[in-house]
């Protein structure tokens, strides 16, 4: 059985950060990363390793979003995850 790991967040991305870097920082990552976001009533979850995704989920400074990691690293890969999506200045 796969490991897994989950937490919720409030995003407060630091101008200094792009979603895009965030991406491509989970790229090293042997587990699936992905991000979970209610949108008018309706859940939006994306592979955070997809840029197609990133886009259609237009994260916000303020946003509640479950970051959940499957895989051999899913630890490491949620930490990282969280340290850029709650980075403040």
């Amino acid at each position: 059985m796969e490991r897994s790991v989950s937490k919720t967040i409030v995003v407060n991305i630091s101008e200094n950060v792009t979603i895009v870097e965030v991406s491509k920082a989970t790229q090293k990552f042997q587990s699936e990363i992905y991000l979970k976001k209610n949108v008018d009533g309706s859940i939006h979850e994306i592979n955070l390793k997809s840029f197609l995704g990133l886009i259609t989920l237009q994260l916000r400074n303020g946003d509640n979003l479950v970051v959940s990691a499957v895989g051999k690293d899913c630890e490491k890969a949620l930490k990282e995850v969280v340290d850029y999506l709650c980075e403040t200045d």
